[in-house]
């Protein structure tokens, strides 16, 4: 199935979402605390998707979903952002986010978005 980078300050959301992959037969390939280790480990690891929060210490999850695009303009990338970040989802999507998940997320719905993406 995927391997999937999964970037998320709070350590107990990266865990969440490993498990709810895992169940489903994804693969978490690697995993990032702030955007400036997301950019490196993107480079580094190649995952087939990253899921990406927004608000994080180092660099907002907006400026890197920038430069995971510049290095590479097919990542795939899924955007989980807490309900009242609007306008950064919308920006997201502008450069390139292919789909959102709003926390709280149920399993179907990071699934749903997960297979969704890798189908494009």
């Amino acid at each position: 199935m995927a391997s999937v980078l999964i970037v998320d300050d709070a350590a107990f959301m990266r865990m969440t979402i490993k498990q709810m992959l895992e169940a489903h037969g994804h693969t978490m390939i690697g995993e990032a605390a702030d955007g400036v280790e997301a950019v490196r480990k993107f480079k580094e690891l190649k995952p087939d998707v990253v899921m990406l929060d927004i608000t994080m210490p180092e660099m907002n999850g907006v400026e890197a979903l920038k430069q995971i695009r510049e290095h590479d303009p097919d990542a795939k990338i899924i955007i989980c952002s807490a309900m009242g970040q609007q306008t950064m989802v919308a920006q997201s999507i502008q450069y390139g986010a292919q789909d959102f998940i709003v926390k709280p997320f149920e399993e179907w719905r990071l699934i749903a978005s997960l297979e969704k993406v890798l189908s494009k």
